[in-house]
């Protein structure tokens, strides 16, 4: 098995994809653990917000998420292993939600664990900003009777590029 291979296996146990929901402090206290060498620790939940097409008084809101079982895991482990590759990190873990979700749920989780606060800081935001333009899921919001897929943000395309792009696996082939 090669560097990557390992690194990608001990990623894809960080990774959790599903419709259950997660509680934060648990989700930190067993990445936390106790290990001497962690003196930050880093989270960021994201929640689904109310969107503007929401009609008063109408049924309510439902965000729904789909993505590709495996796939996705993997996407989202590459996403850690270069990260762990870009910031000294002790622990790593991303919980992502999918299927039909209402508006105050949590839809993701990433927690990072390091000696000092400035890596966790840094390896947390470009964890998400990554994830969300390169993970594959997609977003359908409904209400009042109506649905939407949503399209992808330029904001959030700028928001990745500022890391540079990412460093292609062994053996994929560049275009």
């Amino acid at each position: 098995m090669s560097e990557h291979d390992t690194a990608l296996q001990d990623a894809l146990a960080c990774v959790r994809v599903g419709p259950e929901d997660f509680d934060l402090g648990a989700e930190v206290a067993a990445l936390r653990g106790h290990d001497p060498q962690v003196g930050a620790v880093v989270s960021f939940v994201g929640t689904v917000r109310e969107w503007a097409q929401v009609a008063s008084g109408s049924e309510p809101a439902i965000m729904e998420l789909e993505h590709y079982p495996g796939m996705t895991e993997r996407s989202i482990a590459e996403l850690i292993v270069e990260a762990r590759r870009r910031f000294n990190v002790r622990g790593v873990k991303v919980i992502h939600r999918v299927g039909p979700l209402a508006v105050c749920d949590q839809i993701v989780l990433v927690v990072v664990s390091s000696a000092h606060r400035g890596e966790a800081f840094q390896c947390a935001e470009f964890l998400m900003d990554w994830l969300k333009t390169q993970a594959p899921f997609w977003k359908k919001e409904s209400a009042g009777g109506e649905s939407r897929w949503v399209d992808a943000r330029v904001s959030d395309d700028q928001a990745a590029a500022r890391w540079g792009g990412l460093k292609a696996p062994p053996n994929v082939a560049s275009s």
